[in-house]
């Protein structure tokens, strides 16, 4: 059994603790974010930390934006900055080239300021990051092939 101890010691501990110093609170800045949801005929404006991603903070203010694998690895979630600036190390989804021409992802986007962007139709996107090497012509049917695979099911 411990020994009692007066209760001034205890108040006068507690009263240490409260002025002991505390580290500095960091603050991350906040950016408004702008997003023009074509496909909804929708404008959402919200403010996201630029240390989150904009779709998460998104979601967390009950706003539906579209996405699908929340990896920054296809174009569900494809956006194209009307102004400002994303950071997106983790945008695997699209290319160098489509990152200059001004999309994004924003499940992987931070951003960098104030920004306002516009949704993208998923197809578009993916027809301009990949068309190039699927776009040899007509496909023609192979009706054995299907009836091939067909079969193995």
């Amino acid at each position: 059994m411990l020994p009692d101890r007066p209760a001034r010691d205890t108040r006068a501990r507690a009263s240490e603790l409260q002025q002991a110093p505390r580290p500095a609170s960091t603050t991350v800045a906040t950016h408004k974010v702008t997003v023009h949801d074509r496909q909804r005929g929708v404008v959402y404006e919200f403010v996201v930390p630029e240390d989150q991603y904009i779709l998460h903070t998104a979601e967390a203010q009950d706003i539906r934006l579209p996405f699908a694998c929340r990896h920054g690895c296809c174009t569900s979630c494809a956006v194209r900055i009307k102004s400002g600036q994303i950071r997106q190390p983790e945008a695997l989804g699209i290319s160098a080239e489509l990152k200059d021409q001004g999309y994004a992802l924003l499940c992987v986007g931070f951003p960098s300021g104030d920004v306002e962007v516009e949704t993208q139709d998923e197809d578009e996107v993916y027809w301009l990051q990949f068309g190039r090497y699927f776009a040899r012509g007509p496909v023609e049917r192979d009706d054995y092939a299907l009836e091939l695979a067909m079969g193995d099911e």
